[in-house]
């Protein structure tokens, strides 16, 4: 039997560079004072809403995600049954599983342990910022130092505006309208999100059941406003991919679109 000696492993760029972390750190930085400033408002309503200290303190370090945490806390104070506390938060969140989707492939090759705390120190903006860096798949110089260069930072900025606003809460006057602010806080973050048809259908559809739902005991219209949000941004793209398709094949064919 002949030796065949196998060819070798292609070679990976190092993951790691602190040129490539200093330049993640630069492209986020203009986030951080909005993510601490979102993250204060999330803290102070924490304690607003009837937790003690160390449960928000549990609260924003366990769960770290703001719409997550303004969704479940009025089912709190409702005294709502915990599986729908949890099915609402699970909704809210559900987006992290398309980011995970989406970062997946770049990370596929690291150990479970790193994997899972780039999972946890995710964000919308910090993953939407890696992927407008590294489109492709492909390895590539510096990815782990970029996707952590963006969300570390994000994680300890929240966490500093979140943990101020928890021991600030008792010292802020109730009629300054806090919830209002959060609301505000939403928008800003949601608004720049909106960046297409699929997107601005789901806030729609999303809106209007809330209001038309409103008196759902235990807050269920806001989680049938996510879900149907949800479904209908996920319809309306679904038709945009096949016109998109459909307008390709007319265009390699010769044909006038319709």
């Amino acid at each position: 039997m002949n030796d065949v000696t196998p060819p070798p492993a292609a070679l990976r760029p190092p993951d790691e560079d602190q040129a490539i972390w200093r330049e993640a750190f630069k492209t986020g930085l203009p986030t951080l004072f909005g993510i601490g400033a979102w993250g204060l408002v999330v803290g102070i309503a924490m304690v607003k809403s009837g937790l003690t200290v160390p449960q928000a303190l549990g609260m924003t370090l366990i769960v770290f995600g703001g719409s997550a945490q303004l969704a479940s806390l009025p089912l709190i104070v409702a005294d709502a049954p915990i599986w729908v506390v949890f099915a609402t938060a699970l909704v809210v969140n559900l987006r992290f599983v398309i980011f995970s989707a989406l970062l997946a492939p770049h990370f596929a090759h690291l150990p479970w342990q790193k994997r899972f705390l780039l999972g946890y120190t995710a964000g919308d903006l910090t993953v939407a910022l890696f992927l407008q860096r590294f489109p492709s798949e492909e390895p590539a110089l510096g990815k782990v130092s970029y996707l952590k260069g963006l969300l570390y930072p994000n994680w300890v900025s929240w966490q500093v505006g979140s943990i101020a606003g928890v021991f600030l809460g008792s010292a802020v006057p109730t009629e300054w309208g806090l919830g209002f602010a959060g609301t505000l806080a939403i928008l800003c973050i949601m608004i720049p999100l909106t960046v297409n048809r699929a997107a601005l259908c789901g806030v729609l559809v999303a809106g209007a059941t809330a209001v038309l739902a409103y008196e759902l005991p235990y807050k269920l219209g806001l989680l049938a406003a996510v879900l149907l949000g949800m479904l209908a941004a996920m319809t309306v793209q679904a038709l945009n991919e096949q016109r998109e398709k459909r307008e390709k094949r007319l265009a390699a064919r010769g044909e006038p679109r319709v």
